[in-house]
């Protein structure tokens, strides 16, 4: 009960996997909420050391919110840290003068709806937290992405989400930090997951043309890395603040 607690999103593969592995390794009992349990995951971080807990769930749905913050309460008492890390793509590419309306309520529900009402719900219980002296200084931690502010007329409503994410982190990180918590933005570029998989030979020319000063790929464990530091005592004065994890993509070139 003397360990601190991350509430990841989206845990149980891909960036959120390599997140939730890696605040388990820096000692942090770890809550994974998804749509699907991957219950290696769960194995790998008690392996670890450290306390587990898988909760299923929807984060567009406001019973599934209410439910998941509730059974890690229940668990764990307290949550030090949010990374909102749970996404979808839609599930089909299509020309943004085509897209639905289906579409668009499917991935903003999850990628922007569901991400605020969830983070409004978690500050909610650490400013309670913070009052009983039961924590100081947690973290929420948004998953945004280089689509934030780069146009994908192929995916709009995932740009649009994003982009939304962006701003979500401003707000709440000026709204909360009389409280001390503490709110950051990761910018994740082209990750190697299974939402890129679907386009891999497209980024692999597109990185070996340059794309980004660091040619390579990005892993689920560059992301993770930057978590732990902002989840360190390095930021404490830090609160609203973009990481990019990008291989250099942001830098505009000529």
């Amino acid at each position: 009960m003397n360990n601190k607690v991350a509430l990841v999103t989206g845990g149980s593969r891909g960036i959120g996997k390599g997140i939730a592995l890696k605040l388990a390794k820096d000692g942090y009992d770890i809550a994974i909420a998804d749509i699907a349990e991957v219950k290696e995951t769960i194995e790998e971080i008690k392996a670890l050391g450290v306390n587990a807990l898988f909760i299923q769930g929807d984060i567009s749905k406001k019973e599934s919110r209410e439910n998941l913050v509730d059974c890690c309460l229940k668990e764990f008492g307290k949550i030090d840290v949010l990374v909102n890390n749970a996404g979808v793509a839609p599930k089909v590419r299509m020309d943004m003068l085509e897209t639905t309306e289906e579409s668009m309520d499917f991935v903003l529900g999850i990628n922007l709806k569901g991400t605020f009402f969830l983070t409004q719900l978690v500050a909610s219980k650490m400013i309670e937290g913070i009052e009983t002296k039961k924590q100081e200084n947690p973290r929420i931690i948004n998953i945004a992405s280089v689509s934030s502010y780069t146009s994908s007329p192929a995916r709009p409503e995932y740009c649009i989400s994003k982009a939304g994410v962006s701003m979500m982190t401003k707000l709440f990180a000026d709204r909360l930090a009389e409280f001390g918590i503490l709110v950051y933005e990761i910018r994740p570029g082209v990750i190697m997951t299974d939402m890129t998989s679907v386009v891999k030979d497209k980024y692999d020319k597109l990185i070996s043309e340059g794309l980004a000063p660091i040619k390579r790929w990005g892993y689920p464990e560059d992301i993770a890395n930057a978590i732990s530091a902002l989840c360190g005592d390095g930021f404490l004065f830090s609160t609203g603040e973009v990481i990019n994890v990008d291989g250099g993509f942001h830098i505009r070139r000529l």
